[in-house]
């Protein structure tokens, strides 16, 4: 017994109490860190280099926002920037494109909240979270979409740029993986083709 004790006693000096900064989703109460967040635990990187998006990820979400706000409709709200979404107690997933119905996400517009109301359509490119925790990488980007579409959001888009691929995913449809040259439909009759989108950009997919 005495032995067991100290074992793990030792095992609690070990733990290493990750800091909130470094958790990048939050499910059913079981954190989802960023990755790479122990070499930051280790001082091997800054916070900022596991937090921050990498250039491609920037330039295809602002491609993506310049042509969505030049074609939605008024009574959309369309947010960016890793915006948080409250889709079940102690459990919140960050959103790198979000359009929202604009009446239902008003009133949470103002808070320095999460917005607990679900949008009608998301869109993530590639992502930030550390996906070891996970039996197969793929786990994660299942189980986030799934949650989406359980929280009542109408569609899901991933777009994996090492892939070069892109996911939809809607609730009681079959779940489409497409090339780049596939015309996207995001909302009403607005669609991309992100191959075409990068080729007027100068860039070769």
């Amino acid at each position: 017994m005495a032995t067991v004790a100290k074992k793990q006693l030792s095992n609690k000096k070990k733990r290493i109490k990750v800091p909130k900064e470094l958790i990048y989703e939050m499910r059913k109460g079981s954190p989802i860190y960023y990755r790479d967040y122990d070499k930051v635990l280790k001082g091997e990187l800054p916070i900022e280099v596991v937090m921050g998006s990498s250039g491609l990820q920037a330039w295809l979400i602002k491609l993506l926002m310049k042509l969505l706000l030049s074609k939605l409709d008024k009574k959309y709200e369309i947010l960016t920037n890793e915006v948080g979404y409250k889709f079940a107690p102690r459990s919140w997933y960050n959103l790198d494109i979000g359009i929202w119905d604009r009446e239902k996400v008003k009133p949470y517009l103002m808070r320095d909240k999460f917005i607990p109301v679900p949008p009608e359509v998301v869109i993530e490119v590639d992502t930030k979270a550390d996906l070891r925790k996970f039996e197969n990488p793929q786990d994660y980007f299942h189980r986030k979409t799934q949650d989406l579409l359980d929280s009542e959001v109408k569609k899901v888009i991933w777009i994996f740029t090492k892939d070069k691929k892109i996911w939809i995913a809607e609730n009681k449809k079959p779940w489409l993986i497409v090339d780049f040259d596939y015309d996207v439909p995001v909302i009403e009759d607005i669609t991309f083709n992100l191959k075409n989108l990068l080729e007027e950009e100068g860039e070769n997919v």
